[in-house]
């Protein structure tokens, strides 16, 4: 199988609120816009793609309908930092403060308006300890 593409599809029962959602703080813009599904994509990188589906919609099976649960996107971005004081500015919630973990990532965690977590991060140098469970290949410099 070869993959061609790859992008999470977050159910919900606010498709525009929550694309705004994520076209406000995260910087994407629609390609496609109906009531009930809507992609976006990112303005800074074209790889970089969500999708926003109606739970409810028939094109999914009756066993899979509802709303999303249990769920983290990650989102790596050059200066968390900043990213953290515009959240906060903006009012959003702050699960988990801005910190360094000793496994390699400069983060902190926020949420949309369906409960989505969202890890905003920057690979950093781990400790010594985590450096060892890294194929040297991915290391951060």
């Amino acid at each position: 199988m070869k993959i061609t593409s790859y992008y999470p599809v977050i159910m919900t029962g606010d498709v525009q609120g929550t694309a705004e959602f994520y076209i406000r703080h995260f910087g994407f813009k629609a390609l496609f816009t109906a009531d009930w599904y809507m992609h976006l994509q990112s303005t800074e990188n074209e790889h970089v793609t969500l999708a926003i589906l109606d739970g409810s919609h028939e094109t999914i099976p009756q066993s899979g309908r509802g709303t999303v649960c249990g769920l983290l996107l990650n989102f790596e971005v050059e200066d968390p930092d900043a990213v953290y004081a515009q959240f906060q500015a903006a009012g959003l919630p702050i699960l988990l403060t801005l910190r360094d973990e000793n496994f390699g990532q400069r983060h902190f965690i926020t949420a949309d308006p369906n409960g989505v977590l969202i890890d905003v991060i920057k690979p950093i140098s781990p400790t010594a300890e985590f450096a060892a469970q890294y194929n040297a290949s991915v290391l951060p410099a």
